[in-house]
C-alpha cells in the first residue's frame, strides 16, 4: 500500500499562488464557480482517493448506526464521496481567506479558549494535538488572543514547507505562524522546539498520520470500531517537552468556525518499563477525542487514503 505522502499533489504551491490570486482579485463566488469544475475533474481521476473517500464514510455510517445516533444522511456512496471532495475544495477556499485576512477572530467561536488564554498570560508554552480534521489554518485567526500577538509553529511533513511558509506570510497581516519541516525528528529538533515551548509559543503537530520515514513508531488503536495505526511521535515529542498539552479541532458549521480546545494532559509520562503500553493508551485517548470530532462534522475530515489499510488484508 501507498504511503499517504506519497499522494502530494504536483505543483501545489503555484496551484495555490493561482487560486489565491482569483480569490483576491475576483472574490470568493467567482472562485467557487471555477472551483467545482476543478473538483468534479479530480474526483473522476481520483480512483484511489475516491474508495478511501468511501470506506471512511461508510464506517462513520456504520459505526452511527451501531450506537443508535443519528447517521446524518451518509451511507458511503459515490454521491457521498464527492460531497466529501467539494467539503475538501471548499476548505481550500477558507484556507485562502485565512491567508488574505478575510477571516478574522470575529467569524470564529472558541470551546475552551479560556484554560489556553490563561497558560499564556502565565508564559506557558504549550503542545496542541492537531489532525487533519477541518481546517487548522484558522489558527492565524487567533493572532489576537491577547495584545502581545502569540507564536505559532506547526509542524509539517512536507519539503515545501518553507515555501508554503513564504507564501502565507506574503498575503497575511501577522507572520506568526511558522511551518516547520519535521520529516526526520532529531535531538536538535527538540530542543528547537523546547525553545520556542520555553518562549511561550504554541507548537501544533497533525497525531493522525503515521510517520514518513516509515511504520516502526506506531500504535495500533480502535477508530469507528476498527483497528487503524497512529504516529506516536507526537506522544514522544509531548513527553520530551514536559508541557501542557491539548487537542485542537476547527471545524466550520453553517458558515462559522468553531475552534474546540482540550485539555488532553498536564504533561506525558512514558515510563521506561511500560513505554509501550503508556503510548498505547495516549493514542487511543487520541483516536477516542478525533473521532468524537469526525461524528459532528462527518465531511470534514480530510484523508483520501486507506487509513485502515484495508488493502492489505
Amino acid at each position: 500500500m501507498k504511503h499517504w505522502a506519497r499522494f502530494e499533489e504536483r505543483g501545489i504551491i503555484w496551484g495555490m499562488q493561482l487560486l489565491l490570486k482569483v480569490y483576491l482579485l475576483l472574490g470568493r463566488q467567482v472562485l467557487q464557480f471555477f472551483l467545482y469544475p476543478v473538483v468534479s475533474y479530480y474526483w473522476l481521476i481520483n480512483r484511489s482517493g475516491r474508495k478511501a473517500s468511501r470506506q471512511y464514510l461508510q464506517r462513520v455510517s456504520a459505526y452511527l448506526s451501531e450506537q443508535g445516533l443519528p447517521e446524518q444522511e451518509l451511507h458511503g456512496s459515490l454521491y457521498d464521496s464527492y460531497r466529501h471532495f467539494v467539503s475538501f475544495s471548499n476548505a481550500l477556499i477558507d484556507k485562502l481567506a485565512v491567508w488574505s485576512g478575510s477571516i478574522t477572530l470575529q467569524d470564529v467561536e472558541y470551546r475552551g479558549r479560556e484554560a489556553i488564554v490563561e497558560h499564556f498570560r502565565q508564559g506557558h508554552g504549550l503542545l496542541i494535538l492537531g489532525s487533519h480534521l477541518g481546517n487548522t489554518e484558522v489558527l492565524r485567526a487567533i493572532a489576537s488572543l491577547r495584545k502581545d500577538v502569540v507564536t505559532v509553529n506547526v509542524l509539517v511533513h512536507t519539503k515545501h514547507a518553507q515555501k508554503f511558509n513564504a507564501l502565507l506570510n506574503r498575503h497575511a497581516s501577522s507572520n506568526r505562524i511558522n511551518l516547520i519541516q519535521v520529516t526526520n525528528t532529531n535531538a536538535a529538533t527538540a530542543m528547537m522546539l523546547q525553545d520556542k515551548i520555553d518562549a511561550g509559543e504554541l507548537v501544533v503537530i497533525a497525531a493522525d498520520r503515521t510517520p514518513v520515514t516509515g511504520q516502526n513508531r506506531v500504535s495500533s488503536a480502535i477508530f469507528l470500531g476498527y483497528p487503524a495505526l497512529f504516529p506516536q511521535g507526537p506522544f514522544i515529542l509531548a513527553a520530551l517537552l514536559k508541557c501542557p498539552v491539548y487537542t485542537l479541532f476547527c471545524l466550520k458549521h453553517q458558515q462559522r468556525h468553531k475552534i474546540y480546545f482540550d485539555w488532553f494532559s498536564d504533561g506525558l509520562i512514558l515510563p521506561r518499563k511500560h513505554r509501550e503500553a503508556a503510548l498505547e493508551s495516549y493514542v487511543q485517548a487520541y483516536a477516542d477525542r478525533l473521532q468524537h470530532y469526525c461524528l459532528k462534522e462527518p465531511l470534514q475530515w480530510f484523508n483520501f487514503y486507506d487509513f485502515w489499510q484495508a488493502g492489505n488484508d
